[in-house]
């Protein structure tokens, strides 16, 4: 009985992993965003009331910033429950954590825990630290003023920055200059054209707009304050306006880049091909690393039918995440074959279209001439639907009758969470699956995948946890 209870509980952990790399309480395309938050927030409060300790540890995994930062919050809100030995634990993670979140993030998850009154010692002690360590106070009071703000209300700190409690809370009209330069230029940006162009592009293009500046001219000249990924979002939109941006696409992500290649009209595409594809590879080589075509034999099935269009909200966002999968694929691989659904052979033009016949592309990848492949890798949704149910059936029967040996190791990356199922969409209980968020993590959950197999003990998966929450916070204080 303890042994069945085991495998529940490590069932129950990995299906929140799952949930926690791919739900982002957004709509999807198979389910709007009540029924994702709903389900999501159900299983936040069932992990961690039954599990809390590997639920505070899958802060140490490749889980997305939505649900790193609804984990901080359940935390920090039910310190009570925790046991002495859990918070000094849960507390270093949380720091660690909140040191690698987006500032933004963190300042709405201060705005959150305000909301809901959750203002212990604790939480004024960690906040209180993530705050001393900011890189430069100036520039988050200028960029996150309202947020910066409120952080320093609820915890009741005073900034460290000499002139930023003067400028958080001293009006505009009766502010004296600053010495801090970046502090000035934001009160002379209230009158002062030229002083837009000495701030950072999110806050610049507030005061742009009031002074009624032609879109393009200040494109063109705030260009050299923006990000690299502000730059690359813009790149297409400045040009529109007859300015220019200039990115060095080789350097960026290799998902981001990927959304930015499909959101291109197909004809840019084919005129860009050889900067995208060159981009697109140097991106994949730096992601595969020193495992870089060490996977020998590897094929992929990916998913390019209709539903990998996504919604409204994560447009393309299934597709990008197939597309650069295909390039890191090719970069791990000693010989690579990609499958994608609609049988489409030129990767830089996939487009959403059609249904999703599975089950004929992984017989297509599985019956390769000379031998099978050492790897499949397929990529998608898991709505197998032309035929339904093709996918599972080849899968079991390659699993059973044709390859028991298991010489061939197939696992299954989900970039979508199924609301419904509280979980991502799986093919076959003969075939480990994962949930996906960007395909850089690709390498790390391809070996995650085999706790998903159905046999795993929970003893086995929480020393797995606690070995990746001690490199998680080891590589933090090695900083």
């Amino acid at each position: 009985m303890d042994a069945y209870a085991d495998l529940i509980a490590a069932d129950d952990v990995l299906l929140f992993v799952n949930a926690a790399i791919t739900a982002t309480g957004q709509r999807e395309f198979h389910a709007g965003a009540d029924r994702q938050q709903l389900s999501l927030g159900f299983l936040h409060e069932y992990v961690r009331v039954n599990y809390r300790e590997p639920y505070a540890a899958a802060l140490a995994l490749d889980i997305n910033d939505h649900n790193a930062a609804l984990i901080i919050r359940h935390l920090l809100e039910t310190t009570r429950d925790a046991t002495p030995e859990q918070r000094r634990t849960e507390g270093r993670l949380i720091a660690r954590r909140l040191a690698l979140l987006p500032p933004q993030r963190v300042y709405r998850l201060i705005a959150d825990l305000r909301r809901r009154k959750v203002n212990n010692r604790r939480t004024r002690a960690i906040l209180r630290d993530w705050l001393a360590a900011r890189p430069d106070q100036a520039l988050d009071a200028v960029k996150y003023r309202a947020g910066l703000k409120r952080a320093v209300r609820h915890a009741h700190l005073r900034p460290g920055h000499d002139e930023v409690g003067a400028f958080l809370f001293t009006p505009v009209a009766q502010a004296a200059p600053y010495r801090t330069p970046l502090l000035d230029a934001w009160r002379r940006a209230h009158y002062e054209k030229g002083a837009i162009y000495e701030l950072p592009y999110t806050v610049a293009e507030g005061f742009a707009h009031r002074h009624g500046i032609p879109r393009g001219w200040f494109l063109e000249r705030i260009a050299p304050r923006m990000t690299a990924l502000e730059r690359l979002r813009l790149q297409e939109s400045a040009r529109g306006h007859g300015a220019t941006v200039a990115t060095d696409l080789a350097r960026m992500p290799l998902t981001r880049l990927a959304t930015y290649a499909l959101a291109l009209p197909a004809e840019d595409r084919i005129a860009r091909r050889t900067e995208l594809t060159d981009a697109l590879r140097a991106a994949a080589r730096r992601a595969a690393g020193a495992q870089a075509g060490t996977w020998g034999r590897v094929a992929a099935v990916l998913d390019d039918s209709f539903s990998a269009s996504g919604s409204g909200v994560k447009r393309r966002r299934p597709l990008a995440v197939a597309l650069a999968c295909h390039f890191l694929l090719d970069a791990l691989a000693a010989d690579y074959t990609a499958h994608w659904t609609s049988g489409r052979t030129d990767a830089l033009l996939a487009h959403p279209h059609g249904p999703t016949p599975l089950g004929r592309r992984i017989l297509d990848a599985l019956d390769a001439a000379p031998e099978p492949p050492q790897r499949l890798v397929i990529v998608s949704d898991g709505w197998d639907n032309a035929p339904p149910g093709l996918a599972a059936e080849v899968l079991r029967v390659w699993r059973t009758r044709l390859d028991p040996e298991r010489r061939t190791g197939i696992v299954h990356l989900n970039p979508v969470y199924d609301a419904d199922g509280f979980d991502v969409r799986r093919l076959a209980p003969t075939v480990p699956t994962a949930g996906l968020r960007d395909a850089e993590d690709l390498p790390a959950l391809v070996e995650f995948a085999r706790f998903a197999e159905g046999r795993t003990d929970l003893a086995e998966l929480t020393a797995h946890l606690a070995a990746c929450t001690a490199r998680f916070l080891a590589a933090g204080e090695a900083r």
